[in-house]
């Protein structure tokens, strides 16, 4: 497992994408924060939600949907890549 806790493969996939829009880790603003949802008294101690920032287009995106940090940060940055190919009018 890399660092997002997904395949090498997807992760290979996410950073191939942040390279094609020009997404560096540089650019971005990032901070955990309390995750919401089931999981019981475990969710509202443990900051496993990702906020994330990038600057130069000041997107935003929240993402609580799983209880690992690592797969957070994963979805996060797929998320703004998404956002971003939208921005941009790419269809992939």
């Amino acid at each position: 497992m890399g660092k997002f806790g997904v395949s090498p493969k997807k992760e290979a996939e996410l950073l191939e994408r942040m390279k094609k829009l020009d997404i560096r880790e540089d650019d971005l603003e990032e901070k955990f924060i309390t995750s919401r949802g089931p999981g019981g008294q475990k969710t509202s101690h443990s900051s496993t939600g990702v906020y994330l920032k990038h600057i130069p287009t000041q997107i935003e995106v929240k993402t609580d949907t799983s209880r690992s940090l690592a797969l957070n940060r994963f979805l996060a940055r797929r998320r703004l890549c998404e956002l971003l190919e939208l921005k941009m009018g790419i269809k992939d």
